[in-house]
């Protein structure tokens, strides 16, 4: 199979699918787009696609769902609401293709079928990635370069993801609101805690590169929203504590305006800080210290996200090296998610035994 020409099939015709479809053909790929709703389908044609990029991209085949040929395609990416991920992936390894990329998150918060997406992942010796695109990105990659290369040690980690989430609406036009999706409801994989998941997976991932482990310790709390039959989390914090005692907060939100997108890796009298949309063209990067602020800007628009991720995918193909977003990464997202949910119900710290499995058995 030729890298520079990979073939790949994009499952979900929403804002997540024409973004990946239009990375995959900005890399010179072959694409087909599938949905299961035709209306779907003509939507991305006639509305989504060109109104971001232009102009439709005739290149880029459209077909429903089961009238997609199987076993043909090098990458198959997953992207419709998260209650049918695991599902879709499981149908999706019997194709076997070189890699699955599945927009998080992963799944929904009961962690139904995880264990045996992660057994049948290895057994068949895919690669398998979640869609935590910052973790690919310029700044977050060079944040991390800077995390690895201190020797001190670090103090906390903060992370907040808090955006109004009218943004995906606007992305979404078609939905008049968060009960016309998952979105609405926790249940689905919707809510602050599951949305914004980014958060998290920040978290865990400057943990892992500062070489403090795994989370093992939740304490969350919520704000519910019940109105109009809807169940989902405005707004979510999570004290965290890890492996090796490093402690920090994350707070996600859909309802703040405007967005605050950031990580603080904080040492004694020095901090490191990721800034997502540090300014409309740019991510950036800051350490503060003693002798004052360094700052770096990295040039990014929000196609940039999805061209980053998906160069990532081919370059851990053709190497054969770990990734930040590979599948293990996404799977203990949830299981922090799931601790977190766990944490609010029961009003008490809550422990994560990953040796257990990945299972709700294993958050106490």
């Amino acid at each position: 199979m030729n890298s520079s020409t990979r073939s790949v099939k994009i499952i979900g015709a929403g804002s997540i699918g024409n973004h990946l479809a239009h990375a995959a053909r900005t890399l010179g790929w072959n694409v087909t787009l599938c949905d299961i709703d035709g209306a779907a389908l003509k939507r991305t044609k006639n509305e989504i696609y060109p109104s971001r990029y232009k102009k439709w991209d005739n290149k880029i085949k459209l077909s429903l769902l089961n009238e997609t040929p199987k076993g043909i395609f090098d990458i198959i990416f997953i992207g419709t609401p998260p209650e049918h991920h695991i599902n879709l992936a499981l149908e999706s390894i019997k194709e076997e293709p070189l890699a699955i990329c599945i927009e998080k998150p992963l799944s929904t918060p009961d962690l139904k079928k995880i264990d045996k997406l992660s057994e049948q992942i290895e057994a068949k010796k895919l690669k398998c990635f979640i869609g935590y695109d910052h973790l690919v990105g310029d700044a977050c990659q060079f944040a991390s370069s800077k995390v690895k290369n201190q020797a001190r040690r670090v103090e906390y980690i903060d992370v907040k993801i808090k955006e109004h989430w009218q943004g995906i609406f606007n992305a979404h036009p078609w939905l008049d609101g968060p009960k016309d999706s998952y979105l609405g409801y926790f249940s689905k994989g919707g809510g602050a805690c599951l949305e914004h998941s980014h958060g998290i997976s920040l978290w865990q991932h400057f943990a892992s590169v500062s070489g403090s482990g795994r989370v093992i310790e939740v304490f969350a709390d919520f704000e519910f929203c019940s109105d109009n039959n809807l169940n989902y989390d405005k707004f979510c914090f999570l004290n965290v504590k890890t492996e090796n005692g490093l402690r920090g907060r994350i707070i996600q939100d859909v309802v703040s305006f405007p967005p605050t997108k950031n990580v603080c890796i904080q040492y004694d009298k020095m901090s490191i800080n990721w800034h997502c949309n540090y300014d409309k063209d740019s991510d950036a990067v800051s350490v503060i210290d003693a002798s004052g602020e360094s700052l770096r800007k990295f040039p990014k628009k929000r196609p940039d996200d999805f061209i980053n991720e998906l160069s990532h995918i081919n370059n851990v193909i053709k190497k054969g090296v770990d990734s930040p977003i590979q599948l293990n990464h996404g799977i203990e997202t949830m299981m922090i998610i799931a601790a977190a949910h766990k944490s609010f119900k029961k009003k008490k710290k809550v422990k994560i035994n990953y040796e257990n499995g990945y299972k709700l058995s294993s958050i106490m």
